[in-house]
């Protein structure tokens, strides 16, 4: 929109020049000409603007410099910085708990239909695999060249170099095809098995390789907390794979871990904390209170905090207690009493006074007699291997005293008594007398 200023008449006082059209782009910096009364300045050849642009009107004075018009950008600069505030704050929220995706749901498959030209360029990956996967990868080769041809993907096995190499051919038409073929080729490189790492294909199936080499210093401590991530006999990680619906593999200084993105991002914290010395076995009643949770349509939209567990860690180590304790002192505002000099103590016991043929005497008289305390002392030590040690006392023996009486009478009745007893095989006459018994009894049936 073109644009002009009309001067002031010059019988009017205090009369300002007025700005008749203007459009979003500022007026030209160059100052207001003195004309003659009533003279119109010849009009800008700017562009005419655009129909939905915005019109401005503002007054300049006159003599001076064109006034400026109020820019759209330095307006909007606060709201926008207000936006940006407001969106930090909703970016510390975790978006992944705020979506909620309808039960039955599947995304649709990517078809041939959505990319009919296919790639403009060749992409490829290559990864190294150790000495001990070089077998198995040779006899399950075939079988991934086949899964990858499917979607129109080559793959390439150098056992001389140890590295295994995939590639998009002129046929590939889904983009995400070769990422898919990556991560294929680095789980088989981490120890998973082909029949669990070829789901990595499929849409609802991702996979996250885990490193916990470096996470503890320690070599003894990496292992046991390894160990206990596995548990005894492999329950723990049985456990976790079932509520998380995961495969997990734990090889080396990685953890392999191949399922849904919800159980992925579940693994990824038990395994870190595992190293952090947090037990498994909370992470995994955790996550099981959770799965009850879940089947409750009403607790969907509520927080879980007051049902799920809080575990205090607790320091069971002690403290190491220093040899020597110092002990702090009362505080006295008193300064000590200041320690006696050697004249003091001289005086006190009367060396002072004593001339110096008696005091080296003394002093010598004091040395003899710690020499000969020291001498009585190391011939008592000496003489202790010869002192034989003490026996101990020998016990007597209670001779059975033979003053009871024997009681004759009892010992002859128990001998007739034995003799009444029938003892071993019958008498003769009484077998004849039962033989003859039985021969009645059989006449008279």
């Amino acid at each position: 929109m073109a644009y002009g200023i009309q001067s002031p008449v010059s019988g009017e006082a205090g009369a300002r020049p007025q700005l008749l059209h203007a459009s979003s782009d500022p007026p030209p910096s160059r100052p207001h000409p003195s004309g003659p009364p009533g003279l119109r300045l010849p009009a800008c050849t700017a562009p005419p603007p655009p129909s939905g642009a915005r019109r401005f009107r503002c007054r300049v004075r006159g003599g001076g410099a064109p006034a400026k018009m109020a820019d759209p950008a330095e307006e909007a600069e606060p709201k926008q910085k207000e936006k940006q505030k407001n969106k930090k704050k909703a970016v510390a929220v975790d978006e992944s708990e705020l979506l909620t995706v309808p039960d039955g749901w599947k995304e649709p498959a990517f078809t041939r239909e959505d990319n009919p030209k296919g790639l403009l360029e060749e992409s490829s990956f290559a990864t190294l695999f150790p000495k001990y996967r070089e077998a198995y990868l040779k006899e399950c080769w075939p079988l991934v060249q086949k899964a990858l041809s499917e979607h129109y993907v080559n793959a390439t096995l150098d056992l001389i170099e140890g590295s295994m190499t995939v590639t998009t051919t002129k046929k590939t038409f889904d983009p995400y095809a070769i990422i898919r073929a990556r991560d294929l080729i680095k789980l088989l490189a981490r120890s998973v098995p082909f029949e669990q790492a070829v789901r990595i294909l499929q849409d609802d199936v991702a996979c996250d390789i885990i490193k916990i080499g470096s996470l503890v210093r320690k070599r003894d401590t990496f292992i046991k907390r390894r160990g206990r991530l596995l548990g005894p006999k492999g329950s723990t990680l049985k456990a976790l794979e079932l509520l998380t619906n995961c495969y997990i593999m734990v090889q080396g200084n990685t953890v392999s871990a191949l399922g849904p993105f919800s159980g992925l991002k579940e693994v990824r914290k038990v395994v870190l904390d595992t190293m952090k010395n947090i037990h498994p076995i909370y992470n995994i009643k955790t996550l099981m209170i959770k799965r009850e949770l879940s089947k409750d349509p009403e607790l969907r939209s509520q927080s879980w905090e007051r049902f799920l567990p809080k575990f205090k860690r607790k320091n069971l180590k002690k403290r190491k207690e220093p040899k020597k304790k110092n002990t702090k002192k009362e505080y006295t505002p008193f300064p000590p009493p200041q320690p006696e000099s050697q004249i003091d103590k001289e005086l006190a016991s009367g060396e002072y006074f004593l001339k110096e043929r008696q005091k080296k005497r003394k002093r010598v008289e004091e040395i003899k007699a710690k020499q000969a305390d020291a001498i009585k002392k190391r011939q008592e030590e000496r003489n202790k291997a010869f002192i034989p040690p003490k026996e101990k006392p020998v016990v007597k023996t209670k001779k059975a005293s033979t003053e009871k009486k024997i009681d004759i009478e009892a010992i002859k009745e128990k001998v007739k008594n034995a003799k009444k007893k029938k003892l071993g095989a019958l008498p003769v006459e009484e077998v004849k007398l039962k033989m003859a018994a039985d021969e009645k009894k059989k006449k008279k049936k």
